[in-house]
Parts: C-alpha cells; structure tokens; sequence
C-alpha cells in the first residue's frame, strides 16, 4: 500500500517547466519512494539541518520532501539549485 503523496505549489510549478520525459521520470520515482521506500534507499539521503527534509536523487534533478504518514514534496529543482 502506498502512501498519499502531496506536491506543493513550487514543486509543481516545476515540474510543469521541464521537459516531458523528465517530469515522467521523477514522478514515478517519487510514486516508487511512496509504495516502497526501502527500493531507493541509495538515492535517498536526510538533509542536515533541514528539520526532517529528506532529498530524493533522480539524475542531475533532486526531491526535497517530508516523509511522514504522507509524501510531502516540498522543492523539486536541478541539482546545483536545489540546496538554496
């Protein structure tokens, strides 16, 4: 069973803004984290100092997100940005 997941407003705003396969990619990464999060367990790294952020890796794009009862997506950006 996966959990709910919940993109914010900037998260989607981003992934609209880049191209289509890349987009796919993510999102099913970020579906596969919600219904087994131990499958990603080499991408997947907590942030120091970031109150319980989480940090997905798909390519050179990062997941920022809250892991909980539910998937929060918090920031979805290039890898150089997404730590800003």
């Amino acid at each position: 069973m996966a959990k709910p997941i919940v993109y914010n407003r900037g998260a989607l705003k981003a992934l609209r803004r880049i191209d289509r396969r890349t987009a796919e990619r993510i999102v099913l990464k970020i579906e596969q984290l919600a219904r087994d999060p131990d499958s990603l367990a080499n991408n997947v790294t907590a942030m120091k100092g970031g109150e319980g952020l989480m940090r997905l890796r798909v390519g050179d794009w990062r997941v920022i997100y809250r892991d909980g009862v539910i998937v929060n997506v918090v920031k979805i950006a290039p890898r150089g940005s997404a730590y800003e």
